[in-house]
């Protein structure tokens, strides 16, 4: 299968890398800068120098591949999106931008190709899991997923280093959030709805963010009482993250807080990924909670230190393609997170990757 994969960051050379290693995918990176894409060529992958932002390129580069992966800034998702519906390519992507799905699902109605987006951590595998759980009841009450990339070693006031995208980071804590109350689809407040627990004897907190639930709030409304998501950071990060974006009025000039985040909090590679799901509803006349959690750590693949987020992000776009091309998915039109059976994603070689963990043990809420 021919893959076209945009985007040559940490994530692309990670997806590229596992891609590549199976002997299955003809795969061909394309970005602009030529250094990101200098170490994707010495593990003998195919490059090319692209401006995604330009779509005749875009278009040019899709010609003769049979699918396009998107690594690229959410604020990308549309443009590349346009050019795979131009050229009949399948399109997939990581993107957790509420706008930018929307429009992706428009462009998919009626399409003979398939449009998958939000195929990454969450928006992506959350949604696969939250959804799995809840087919097993009878009746659901309340579906929680909460989700967090953290640094293994938090040093900083913030309690967080850079392990992502600061675009992704910066735009789901400033855009309303989808949650369903009393059955109905509601918007709920970035940063709003703290609560703390404890894991493994770890302190966190979770709040709520934009983008992780993908299209469950649609999928599940009018079926369940109460769904959320949140995302997890260490105690005292939330706090911060509101005097930044209202009390100091960064939210309302976001390339600032950016640029200030990109200078001040260091990334690293030595990251935790948490999944923690919880369903709980009727099921054979008794009201039973089921769990799915995970802990994903840094781990050393190929020679080379790859960061949680990298291996699950990559994990979860590289299941999607897998499985559609073992005809598992639907071939055309619009395809949902929801559509992944949660045991053929488990099952598969690149969502293994989830099945490496520790188990997780709730010690308080």
């Amino acid at each position: 299968m021919n893959v076209l994969l945009l985007g040559a960051g940490h994530i692309g050379y990670t997806i590229a890398q596992l891609l590549h290693n199976t002997g299955d995918y003809q795969v061909l990176v394309a970005d602009r800068d030529l250094n990101s894409l200098k170490a994707i060529a010495d593990l003998g992958i195919a490059i090319r120098e692209v401006d995604s932002a330009d779509g005749a390129a875009l278009e040019a580069a899709m010609h003769g591949q049979d699918a396009v992966l998107n690594a690229l800034p959410y604020h990308m998702a549309i443009g590349v999106a346009k050019a795979a519906k131009a050229t009949a390519t399948h399109y997939f992507d990581l993107t957790e931008d509420v706008h930018a799905t929307k429009t992706i699902r428009e462009l998919a109605e009626g399409s003979a190709t398939a449009f998958m987006p939000q195929c990454g951590l969450a928006p992506g595998f959350i949604g696969i899991a939250a959804h799995s759980l809840a087919r097993h009841f009878d009746s659901v009450r309340e579906v929680k997923m909460r989700v967090g990339a953290l640094p293994e070693f938090p040093t900083n006031a913030l309690k967080y280093n850079l392990t992502w995208s600061v675009d992704g980071l910066v735009n789901e804590y400033c855009h309303p959030c989808e949650a369903i109350r009393n059955g109905k689809l509601q918007m709920v407040q970035p940063l709003e709805g703290l609560e703390h627990f404890s894991l493994d004897g770890v302190e966190y907190e979770a709040f709520n963010t934009s983008g992780g639930l993908g299209t469950l709030c649609e999928t599940l409304e009018g079926k369940v009482e109460v769904l959320d998501y949140k995302t997890v950071r260490y105690p005292g990060h939330r706090d911060l993250m509101k005097f930044l974006l209202e009390d100091l009025r960064l939210a309302g000039h976001q390339e600032k807080l950016k640029d200030i985040l990109r200078g001040a909090v260091p990334s690293t590679m030595q990251d935790v990924v948490l999944v923690f799901v919880t369903v709980n509803g009727i099921k054979d006349g008794k009201l039973v909670q089921q769990v799915f959690s995970r802990k994903i750590f840094a781990a050393e693949q190929n020679g080379r230190l790859t960061s949680a987020i990298q291996i699950t992000t990559a994990a979860g776009i590289c299941a999607a393609l897998d499985l559609f091309r073992a005809q598992r998915l639907p071939q055309s039109g619009f395809i949902s997170q929801e559509q992944v059976s949660l045991e053929d994603f488990l099952a598969n070689r690149f969502g293994r990757a989830y099945e490496e963990h520790q188990a997780l043990t709730q010690e308080a809420a």
